[in-house]
């Protein structure tokens, strides 16, 4: 059974940083390229980060680069996102979505992140 768990969202202050995991099983891992999405209440789902699945090569959202950071542990099947200096337009709920070969594709049920004093 294929599973996406995150964890690790909260509730912080301006400034503040937040480390977001996703646990995946039920698949080969390695051979799938690993993303985070982000649904704001009232906006459309959007991408934040990606991070492919040979050489670790990774993208940002132009609102992720310079304070986000994916990462991904081959052996323990997980996937991270380190996120500092938040911001309260960071707050969303953030997805982990896995993209495999022939089209296969996962989604975790999300982890609220919330940035407010």
């Amino acid at each position: 059974q294929v599973q996406l768990v995150e964890s690790g969202g909260g509730l912080v202050q301006p400034g503040e940083s937040l480390k977001l995991s996703c646990a995946a099983s039920g698949f080969t891992f390695e051979n799938y390229v690993m993303n985070w999405f982000r649904e704001a209440p009232g906006k459309e789902r959007e991408l934040v980060a990606t991070i492919h699945k040979i050489d670790d090569t990774t993208d940002y959202s132009d609102s992720a680069k310079g304070r986000f950071t994916i990462s991904r542990d081959n052996d323990a099947n997980m996937v991270y996102l380190q996120m500092n200096r938040l911001k309260p337009e960071d707050t969303a709920v953030y997805f982990c979505y896995a993209l495999g070969p022939y089209g296969r594709q996962y989604w975790g049920k999300g982890t609220a992140v919330t940035v407010s004093h």
